[in-house]
C-alpha cells in the first residue's frame, strides 16, 4: 500500500531525524537520491544517453527544495555536466548548496534571461518551492515555468512540482510541470489526487529514514492489498452464504443502467442478483441468472445489499424503500438526487454513495469546478454532511469514510484510463462496490475495491482504443485474475 502525509507530518518526522543526525546529512540523502534519479534521466536521453557533457539548469528558490537541487547539481557536475543554478533569490540561496556546486564546477546566474538557459537544456530541476508552498508560483517565476513546459529537455521537481498544493491537490495558479517527481521520505497527498498530479509526471519516492505515524492522510491500494479483500467462497458456501445484491434501477427511458449495474453486479463476488424495476424484461434477455421481483425493493425477497439509483428516473419511491432497508445500500446516480439527507443520515447500516463531480457539486450546492479543483475536500465534506462513506469518481476516485477529517485516512485509486470517461461506465461500477457489499466488506473496502477492479478492467478492455461499459463488465473477471494472481 502506498500511503501520504500531511506536510506538518512530514516537518515533524523531519526534524526529529535531523536531531539525531550530524547538520546537513539529511539534505545530502535527499540530494544523493535525486541525483541518482536526474543522472538515470538522462542516461536515458535522446541527446547523447549521458551525464558527461550534458547541460542542466536548477530552478532555485529560497527553501530547502533549492538546496536539495543544488546539493544535487553538484554531484552532476562531478560526473561532467554542464550545471547552471538560476537564482530566483540569490540573497537567500542555500550558502551550503551553492559553495558545494560552485566547488564542483557549477556556476550561478540570476533570473534575468535565463529562458534562453532552459530552452537549451537537456534537464531541468525545478526547485523552486517547498511542500510549504501555497496559491501557485510566484509572478517571477511564472516565466522560468512556462519556459520549462516549452523547453525539449526533461523537467525533474524536487519533492512535489512548485506551486501545487502538498496536502490538498489545489492548484490555485500557475504551477510547474514535471516528467518526473523525486519525492522524500514519503508520498505527499498532492502527488496522488489530481489535479496536482497530473503536474507531478512519474513519480519516484526516496527514502531518507523518516519515522511515519501508522494512521497517513491518504492511502493507495495495491494488488496485493486488494487481492486480501476480495471474497472467496468456501466449501460450504452457496449462493446465498455469498451474498444477494439486489438492484433497484433503470426506467422506461434508461433501461440499459440496469442491465450495466447487473452485469456488473454479477461480476463482483456475490452469490446471486435480484433485479427490481421496469427494465426486467432486458436484464432477463441480457443475464438470465438475474433473480427478477416487479413487487418493489420491500417484498424482492432477502438481500443482502442494494444498489438504488442508476437510470431511475425521477421515481423517488424505490429509492426511499432501499434506504429503508436494514442493510448497506449503495446510491448512485439519479438515487443521489433523490435521496433524502436526513433520510441517509438516520440509516443505521452502512450507505455508499458514488457521485462524480458534477453530482457531488450539485449535492454540496457548488460549482462542478469547485470540486474538480478540491477533490480531497469536497469527499470529506460530502462524507461528513450525509454520514456515509463516498466514492468520489473521476481521474482520480476517492473512498471517504464519514468523519474522515483531515487525520483520518482516504483512499485514492490508482488504477484507471480516461477511456472510462463512457456512458454507463458508472452503473457498472455501482453493480460491482454493491455485490462486495453484499459478500460482506465494508463501504471503504468495497468501493476502493471496486474502484481499482473497475479501472483495471477498463485498461485491459480499452488498451489503447475507444472502449464501451459492457467491455468494461466483460474484462472485470480478468482484472480480479490479475488481483489475485499477483
Amino acid at each position: 500500500m502506498r500511503t501520504a502525509y500531511s506536510v506538518e507530518t512530514v516537518r515533524a518526522a523531519e526534524r526529529e531525524l535531523m536531531a539525531r543526525l550530524p547538520e546537513g546529512a539529511l539534505m545530502q540523502r535527499a540530494a544523493a537520491g535525486l541525483a541518482a534519479a536526474c543522472a538515470e534521466l538522462l542516461g536515458r536521453g535522446a541527446q547523447g544517453g549521458r551525464v558527461y557533457g550534458s547541460r542542466v539548469v536548477l530552478l532555485v528558490g529560497s527553501g530547502d527544495n533549492g538546496g536539495d537541487a543544488l546539493y544535487a547539481g553538484a554531484r552532476l557536475a562531478r560526473r561532467g555536466a554542464g550545471v547552471t543554478a538560476v537564482l530566483l533569490a540569490p540573497e537567500r540561496a542555500h550558502a551550503a548548496g551553492l559553495a558545494a556546486l560552485r566547488r564542483a564546477g557549477g556556476r550561478a546566474v540570476g533570473a534575468g534571461g535565463a529562458e534562453a538557459l532552459i530552452r537549451r537544456a537537456d534537464l531541468v530541476v525545478d526547485g523552486i518551492v517547498g511542500i510549504g508552498g501555497k496559491g501557485g508560483l510566484r509572478p517571477d517565476a511564472v516565466p522560468l515555468a512556462e519556459a520549462a513546459e516549452r523547453a525539449r529537455g526533461a523537467v525533474v521537481a524536487v519533492d512535489l512540482p512548485s506551486g501545487v498544493d502538498a496536502d490538498t491537490g489545489e492548484v490555485r495558479g500557475t504551477a510547474l510541470r514535471a516528467d518526473l517527481t523525486v519525492t522524500f521520505g514519503t508520498h505527499k497527498p498532492g502527488l496522488l489526487v489530481d489535479p496536482a498530479r497530473e503536474y507531478a509526471g512519474s513519480v519516484r519516492l526516496v527514502d531518507i529514514g523518516l519515522e511515519l505515524p501508522a494512521e497517513p492522510v491518504l492511502e493507495a491500494l495495491q494488488h496485493a492489498d486488494v487481492a486480501r479483500l476480495l471474497p472467496v467462497p468456501g466449501a460450504e458456501s452457496d449462493k446465498y452464504r455469498r451474498g444477494v445484491v439486489g438492484i433497484a434501477a433503470g426506467s422506461a427511458r434508461y433501461p440499459g443502467a440496469a442491465v450495466l449495474a447487473v452485469s456488473g453486479a454479477l461480476r463482483g463476488g456475490a452469490g446471486a442478483v435480484r433485479y427490481v424495476g421496469p427494465a426486467a424484461r432486458d436484464v432477463i434477455a441480457r443475464f438470465p441468472e438475474t433473480l427478477v421481483s416487479d413487487r418493489g425493493p420491500e417484498h424482492a425477497g432477502r438481500v443482502q445489499a442494494w444498489v438504488v439509483g442508476p437510470g431511475a428516473g425521477d421515481d423517488a419511491g424505490p429509492v426511499a424503500e432501499v434506504l429503508a432497508a436494514d442493510v448497506p445500500v449503495l446510491i448512485d446516480a439519479d438515487g443521489l438526487r433523490l435521496a433524502d439527507v436526513s433520510a441517509v443520515r438516520a440509516r443505521r447500516a452502512p450507505t455508499l454513495m458514488t457521485p462524480h463531480a458534477g453530482e457531488a457539486a450539485a449535492l454540496l450546492g457548488v460549482e462542478r469546478e469547485e470540486v474538480e479543483g478540491g477533490r480531497l475536500a469536497a469527499a470529506r465534506e460530502l462524507a461528513g454532511r450525509y454520514g456515509a462513506t463516498v466514492l468520489l469518481k473521476g481521474s482520480t476516485t476517492l473512498v471517504a469514510d464519514p468523519g474522515a477529517g483531515t487525520a483520518t485516512a482516504v483512499r485514492v485509486n490508482p488504477t484507471g484510463t480516461s477511456w472510462l470517461a463512457t456512458a454507463g461506465s458508472g452503473d457498472v461500477l455501482s453493480g460491482l462496490a454493491g455485490s462486495l457489499l453484499a459478500a460482506g466488506l465494508a463501504p471503504l473496502d468495497a468501493g476502493s475495491a471496486a474502484a481499482y477492479l473497475h479501472g483495471l478492467a477498463g485498461r485491459f478492455a480499452a488498451d489503447g482504443a475507444p472502449v464501451g461499459a459492457h467491455d468494461v463488465a466483460e474484462t472485470l473477471p480478468a482484472a480480479w485474475r490479475d488481483v489475485v494472481r499477483g
